[in-house]
């Protein structure tokens, strides 16, 4: 099940098919602000970003904070990259303040503020999705780890 999982995951991230490739290739550009071709698009980024919360999830509740804060920085990132695409200061009104108070746990390594700043963080990303009419698309604690090949917990 695990490598299911994972084979639909690598496939979401690459996201590509030898019919679409024609397609693109001969389909003119539209006049719709371009994006070039080597650049992910929101759906690409937002796999990331989920890939990234399941991760910053199991390390934060194995105690792992460099990972998790590691984690941090990723979700970041993305959130940027997200920012850029979108206009505007949208990510940063639904998850900049949840995202700070997972830095703040990770840095005082408090399992519980942790846990709490984590359930912030994902419903600030499902009331984005409902402001951007995608509501369907709802975050959750992950309940399974879908990186088998990954040890979270603290290395000595």
């Amino acid at each position: 099940m695990k490598v299911i999982i994972a084979l639909v995951i690598a496939a979401a991230m690459l996201n590509v098919s030898p019919a679409g490739a024609q397609q693109s290739a001969a389909s003119p550009q539209s006049s719709a602000a371009p994006q070039e071709p080597d650049q992910p698009g929101l759906g690409e980024i937002m796999t990331l970003q989920q890939l990234r919360h399941i991760k910053l999830w199991f390390a934060g509740h194995a105690g792992n904070w460099p990972l998790a804060d590691y984690e941090i920085g990723e979700l970041n990132e993305g959130f940027e990259d997200v920012n850029h695409l979108l206009g505007g200061d949208i990510v940063k009104q639904h998850v900049g303040a949840p995202l700070a108070a997972l830095q703040k746990a990770v840095d005082g390594k408090n399992s519980v503020a942790f846990a709490a700043a984590f359930d912030q963080l994902s419903a600030g990303c499902n009331a984005c999705h409902h402001m951007l009419d995608h509501g369907f698309i709802v975050i959750q604690r992950p309940a399974l780890l879908p990186y088998s090949d990954q040890v979270f917990t603290p290395q000595k």
